[in-house]
């Protein structure tokens, strides 16, 4: 959508570079993912380097000499830390930033000792892995995923992570939750598609879209004569120029899904009544389609 939508020349024009920026962008999600998965590697790290600061002391207590290692000896983060495709997929895509931006480290480790979360798992000092397991999902998802600063930090870094925050911290949470002792190598370095045609699906989506904007246009255009051309948000437009390029030209797709996704788009990018503009629109054209036999859906429950 927002390629799409940046895009501002005509079906005959080389749109190359756009899609390669479209495929970058995708591909950059991973890296905002690496970049999320390794703050809980640093955060353990801070813990450590605390301890060992306290230890050092001149005039250090009883509890300095013998912490409480609890959180430090956390079995998720030894997993984390143990992991050898995760440490090679972070020194393949170069992610160091908690390295050059350390305060962002102090600001969640901070957070996280000065948590209730924190205080009621420290008060003992052993643990089994569930309670270990438990008390990092409840961390990243409490602390961690809702930090005000984490996210300017983000935000600063790159716009376009701040789309794919959510999909990220999500994917995150999950993979926490689904850990094991017995977790294999890979589950911390998930694949960024499904498989090649879910790669290749966002590549037809984006050039069908703009090979077909003509036509696709009048179409939009003759459903909504009775609109003002400027009422109608750009956003929409791009939403219905995508939707009907997917009804049309992606046989395998189910319609209700189509109109699904495009409607829960445009409640998160466009205006309070995009979605019923939307939906309005593609009902009609749905009706003229399948009365016209111009719907091309194949298998089971596509209609």
């Amino acid at each position: 959508m927002q390629t799409i939508y940046a895009f501002k020349g005509g079906e005959s024009d080389d749109f190359s570079k756009d899609q390669k920026f479209l495929l970058f962008s995708i591909d950059n999600m991973y890296s905002l993912y690496l970049l999320i998965i390794s703050l809980l590697l640093e955060v353990q790290k801070r813990a450590e380097s605390d301890l060992q600061k306290k230890q050092r002391k001149h005039l250090a207590t009883k509890e300095d000499k013998d912490p409480n290692r609890k959180f430090v000896n956390n079995e998720v983060f030894k997993l984390l830390q143990d992991n050898i495709e995760l440490k090679n997929q972070l020194e393949a895509y170069g992610v160091n930033n908690w390295e050059l931006d350390s305060e962002y480290v102090d600001v969640i480790f901070k957070a996280i000792v000065n948590s209730d979360l924190y205080k009621e798992y420290m008060q003992t000092r052993v643990s089994d892995f569930k309670e270990d397991k438990t008390f990092v999902v409840d961390v990243f998802k409490e602390i961690i995923a809702p930090n005000d600063k984490l996210y300017d930090y983000i935000e600063d870094k790159n716009l376009t992570w701040l789309d794919d925050l959510p999909t990220v911290n999500t994917t995150i949470l999950k993979l926490l939750r689904k850990v094991k002792r017995s977790t294999t190598e890979n589950h911390f370095t998930p694949k960024l598609y499904k498989d090649i045609e879910d790669k290749q699906y966002a590549i037809d989506l984006f050039k069908k879209t703009l090979l077909n904007r003509t036509a696709i246009n009048k179409e939009i255009e003759l459903k909504t004569q009775n609109w003002d051309s400027e009422r109608i948000a750009s956003i929409d437009f791009v939403l219905l120029q995508m939707a009907i390029g997917e009804l049309k030209f992606f046989p395998s797709i189910p319609v209700k899904v189509t109109i699904n996704e495009y409607l829960e788009i445009a409640k998160e990018y466009s205006t309070p009544k995009s979605s019923i503009f939307i939906n309005g629109i593609l009902d009609k054209l749905v009706k003229e389609y399948a009365e016209a036999g111009a719907l091309n859906k194949v298998g089971r429950g596509l209609m």
